[in-house]
Parts: structure tokens; C-alpha cells; sequence
């Protein structure tokens, strides 16, 4: 599998002449979406789902999206494309084998709502959390996409999420909101103590898995 990392939490995968792209949110290039199969979404929040750029990639070519039950409310028209997804299923999008983990979202406050969130392995290699820290302890995890930094979290449960996940490699994910000095402190700190081999790509790398 070939994987583009775009800003904040969208990844793009291509396998097999399929391309699935997870989580084109607003802080991402609507690009990432271009020629797209299929779209994972973890949740509902903008950063994760632009829906304005799905609307107009729809317009353009026919893809399904997976996702919550409830990102219907969210998508308005595009809701026709959605295949509602539950945590413990297992699926293919864009030819490639999916298995959702989760079901809500982290806590940010008691007084914001917690909506639904998904994780999604995909093809028993690349693990992509959304915002919550669930672990997939039944099946072992190659690649890890860690969301670094959030109003939901703080380092050390980013830290334990990334060693108890126990991956041969982690990238970092969910960083949109850091300036460069955040960014250098945190790649300095997960590098050195996460227990795997860290990286930070930038947007627009790709690597193969």
C-alpha cells in the first residue's frame, strides 16, 4: 500500500488500483480526494470532514463513505453515499479489508457533547485511532497514524496509547493546531520515549507499508 499523508488527520491510501481516503477535514487539501473510491470518516468534527469538499468531489465521481450512523445528519445530500458502520465490523472499501474499532469519541469538556467515533485498521496494517485512544489488542499493528495533540488528550495518554498499541512504526497525526516550536518539542519527545520508531511526515509524503 502506498500512503499520502495530508495535513491534520487525513491520509490517503492507494492499493491494487483502489484509492481510500480517511478523514479529508477541513485543515486538509480537498486534493486528497481526487479520484477517491471510497472515504472513511471517523467522526463528524470539521477537521475530520469537510463536507463541502465531499459534496463537490461526489459531483465529480461516485464514492461511498463509511462512517458513523450518525455523520448522516452531518452530510446533508452526501448522506445517500454513507454505509453506516458499528465498531467490531469488518468491511471493504476501495478493495481494501476494514475493521472499525471504538464507538465515541474522547472527552473534550462535560459540557461539549460526545459524539461517535470509529477507528479503522486497514488491511491489518495501518491503524488510524480517529479521536480516541482505543487499542486494537487482537491483532498486531504495523503502522500507527498517533493523533499527537488535541483539546481531548494530553502526552502521556498519547504516550501509553502508542506503547500499549506497540507498533513496528508510528506517525503523527492530528497536529494541525501546533505551531513549529509545539511540533519540535513533541517529535523530540515521542521519538524518545515512545518505544517505536516515531516520525512526523510532512503533508504531501508518501510511504509504502
Amino acid at each position: 500500500m502506498r500512503l499520502t499523508k495530508y495535513a491534520h488527520s487525513c491520509i490517503r491510501v492507494e492499493h491494487d488500483g483502489g484509492v481510500l481516503v480517511v478523514d479529508p477535514g477541513v485543515f486538509s487539501d480537498p486534493a486528497a480526494l481526487d479520484g477517491a473510491d471510497a472515504v472513511l470518516i471517523t467522526h463528524e468534527h470539521p477537521d475530520h470532514l469537510d463536507v463541502a469538499a465531499v459534496h463537490l468531489q461526489l459531483d465529480r465521481r461516485p464514492f461511498s463513505i463509511h462512517g458513523p450512523a450518525s455523520l448522516a445528519g452531518t452530510l446533508g445530500d452526501a448522506a445517500e453515499a454513507l454505509r453506516p458502520v458499528t465498531a467490531g465490523e469488518s468491511f471493504t472499501a476501495a478493495g481494501v479489508a476494514i475493521r472499525a474499532y471504538g464507538g465515541k469519541h474522547a472527552v473534550i469538556h462535560p459540557d461539549i457533547p460526545v459524539v461517535d467515533n470509529l477507528g479503522f485498521l486497514i488491511n491489518d496494517v495501518v491503524y488510524h485511532p480517529g479521536d480516541a485512544l482505543v487499542v486494537p489488542e487482537e491483532t498486531p499493528v504495523d503502522t500507527l497514524f498517533a493523533p499527537i495533540h488535541a483539546p481531548w488528550s494530553k502526552f502521556s495518554e498519547v504516550l501509553d496509547f502508542i506503547r500499549a498499541v506497540a507498533p513496528r512504526r508510528a506517525y503523527a497525526l492530528h497536529d494541525a493546531l501546533l505551531n513549529d516550536t509545539g511540533l519540535g518539542v513533541l517529535n523530540r519527545q515521542y521519538s524518545a520515549m515512545s518505544g517505536t520508531e516515531y516520525q512526523r511526515l510532512e503533508p504531501g509524503s508518501r510511504v509504502d507499508v
